[in-house]
């Protein structure tokens, strides 16, 4: 049935197809693809849906492989909350010459919630077949781990150290806003990040477009600002055969529907701006112009204002959003609570405030029985494009894939980078693997999978950009 699945999955009979029953893989100088597929596939076995995360078995695993290598690795215990067996970030470091200052490799260990009934296998057990490994987090986060994990295996046993060091850390709790990862490991493990000038987490990557197009290498260098926020509305308790005029539920109900309408202003941000203007001389050819001039396009041209905010993805960068995700009521039918809650998801454009965001919500809601309060956010900074770690990648991408697009980006979600970027750290978005748009669509999906190729790929282009951005400047090993 599994096999079966899986070939429905990929389109054609899988070639080999497996969970394996044993942590091992074969040796990454001899057989990449394979190690990086054995290695990811035992990740995606070990279970660290998050909550509650348990992150600390992966973390050992990983630390493991590592150790077999020969390379400097720490299991840091981080706050474990419900976790019954615990959690935990993993830290590795490969010494450079200490000529420049290190760059940090970031990933994270926890995935979220996968439904078995949407999938065409089972979620975790790591299948591997027809040239892919499927499984939650083949891409968010684990095969980044893997990618990076192996890109510092790569560099450990080169005959000449780079410039640099470089630090792997896969933490945990990003899926849920990263405040007992990796916010708990700057707060509380600073000195093991080493005055990093540098860090590459997810965020960014590769996109493959139609036959004829080039390959977009987008760079993620801000990301719009998460505000959660809770709404509370209250009422009189009861039995619910008589219902008050003022019950909890109604009342929540009403406030959802005038916050679902809403309406957010139009801003042009100055990222945004230069990445649509790169991709311009690429669109079609009535959105080229618009394209190179976004915020005077959308002010002042109502046909091309409306089919570029009729994309999602588009409009979502050029506007604060908001998704309407959890509610909350009575626990039994018959019964008449006291509150009726409901959480948004908002997320805004750089330079804004979630407090600001809650105070429209408030005037929109015009209720006094209904509070708002923001339960998670923080500010968006943005990291400089001229460095040369950002004109390293752009090297890379002339050399192994001529005609690409590089391009600073904008995302719509928010990762882990801001911690850093707090401590001054440059931090880019970017993951070296190449995605069409159907396959990246897996992210937080059912049947969520990558190719082995590509995790080849990207631990190659990986090493390729820290090669380029720390030249060796030190006499090769005895």
């Amino acid at each position: 049935m599994c096999l079966l699945a899986g070939a429905l999955l990929l389109g054609g009979r899988a070639s080999a197809i497996w969970p394996f029953d044993r942590p091992s893989y074969p040796d990454p100088a001899t057989d990449l693809p394979g190690a990086a597929a054995q290695i990811l596939s035992q990740a995606i076995r070990i279970q660290t849906v998050n909550p509650p995360g348990d992150e600390l078995p992966l973390a050992k695993y990983l630390a493991g492989v590592l150790r077999k290598q020969g390379i400097e690795t720490r299991v840091v215990d981080t706050p474990s909350g419900d976790s019954k067996v615990g959690r935990a970030a993993l830290w590795a470091r490969v010494k450079g010459s200490g000529h420049g200052r290190p760059v940090i490799l970031l990933s994270h260990l926890d995935v979220v919630p996968a439904d078995p009934n949407e999938w065409a296998v089972a979620p975790f057990e790591g299948v591997v077949g027809g040239g892919y490994v499927i499984g939650r987090g083949a891409l968010d986060a684990k095969g980044l781990t893997v990618v990076q994990l192996l890109a510092l295996v790569q560099l450990a046993r080169a005959p000449v150290p780079l410039d640099r060091d470089t630090i792997l850390l896969a933490t945990p709790d990003e899926e849920t806003g990263g405040q007992d990862g990796a916010g708990y490991f700057v707060r509380e493990h600073a000195a093991l990040l080493s005055n990093a000038e540098y860090l590459l987490t997810e965020g960014g990557g590769i996109l493959v477009g139609n036959p004829g197009t080039p390959p977009v290498w987008g760079i993620s260098v801000v990301e719009k600002t998460p505000c959660w926020i809770r709404v509370v509305a209250h009422g009189t308790p009861g039995h619910s055969s008589a219902e008050p005029r003022d019950a909890a539920v109604p009342r929540l109900l009403d406030a959802l529907s005038r916050i679902r309408e809403l309406e957010t202003e139009v801003r042009v941000v100055p990222e945004v701006a230069s990445m649509f203007a790169a991709l311009a001389p690429y669109a079609a050819p009535e959105d080229r112009s618009g394209l190179a001039d976004l915020p005077s396009a959308l002010h002042s041209d109502p046909a091309f204002r409306s089919r570029f905010l009729a994309d999602r993805g588009q409009n979502a960068l050029v506007r604060n959003t908001f998704s309407i995700t959890v509610l909350q009521g009575a626990l039994k039918t018959n019964v008449l609570p006291a509150e009726a809650s409901a959480e948004l998801d908002a997320r805004l454009l750089p330079g804004e405030r979630c407090e600001d965001f809650a105070d429209e919500v408030r005037a929109a809601i015009e209720d006094p029985g209904v509070s708002v309060e923001p339960i998670l956010s923080f500010n968006a900074r943005s990291s400089p494009v001229d460095t040369p770690l950002f004109h390293a990648i752009e090297q890379v991408a002339a050399e192994i894939d001529p005609g690409a697009i590089v391009v600073p980006r904008v995302i719509a979600g928010f990762t882990d980078a801001h911690y850093f970027r707090d401590l001054g750290i440059v931090s880019y978005g970017f993951v070296p693997r190449w995605l069409p748009p159907q396959e990246s669509r897996g992210i937080h999906g059912p049947n969520e999978r990558i190719s082995i190729q590509n995790l080849e790929r990207g631990v190659r282009a990986l090493v390729r950009i820290l090669e380029t951005l720390a030249r060796p400047s030190a006499e090769p090993k005895p």
